[in-house]
């Protein structure tokens, strides 16, 4: 599968940088993986969530097939996850996983989304989840390959 992984923020801790460089090498043998940021705006503007929705959105293309991250939504298992990307990658479609910023995702980034998929009914900081999710696409990749890979 080739996706982007498209978050609001700057990761701000060096093991969650690494973590993330170590998933995106492990996967570049699967396909053509990339993560993307936009900036996030400070909690004090009035409408920051409304600034986030508008630069996550200008990046997304039209065919894009969008996934976003979102707690109120299923949360597959690992083998159910990779059934998942089996489907997305046979659309044929440039694929785009979305983590929101610290208020989530706005309603009409939510609307855009071909699909929403949870991770956990916790929430976990914006650097970590996208070290979850690389990890989490990696184990799908190795499902999906007949691979062995430790639970």
């Amino acid at each position: 599968m080739n996706a982007t992984v498209l978050c609001v923020g700057k990761l701000r801790e060096t093991w969650q940088a690494e973590g993330v460089r170590e998933y995106l090498k492990r996967l570049s043998r699967y396909g053509k993986y990339a993560v993307e940021q936009v900036e996030d705006a400070p909690d004090s503007l009035p409408r920051a969530m409304e600034k986030e929705a508008e630069a996550l959105l200008k990046r997304i293309r039209p065919e894009d097939y969008v996934i976003a991250l979102c707690i109120r939504a299923a949360a597959p298992d690992s083998p159910g996850l990779a059934e998942h990307m089996r489907r997305w990658a046979q659309t044929g479609r440039r694929v785009v996983l979305l983590i929101g910023g610290s208020n989530g995702l706005a309603p009409e980034v939510l609307a855009r989304a071909d699909e929403k998929i949870s991770f956990s009914n916790l929430t976990f900081p914006h650097g970590l989840m996208r070290v979850i999710l690389l990890e989490q696409i990696y184990r799908g990749e190795k499902i999906l390959a007949g691979e062995k890979y430790h639970k």
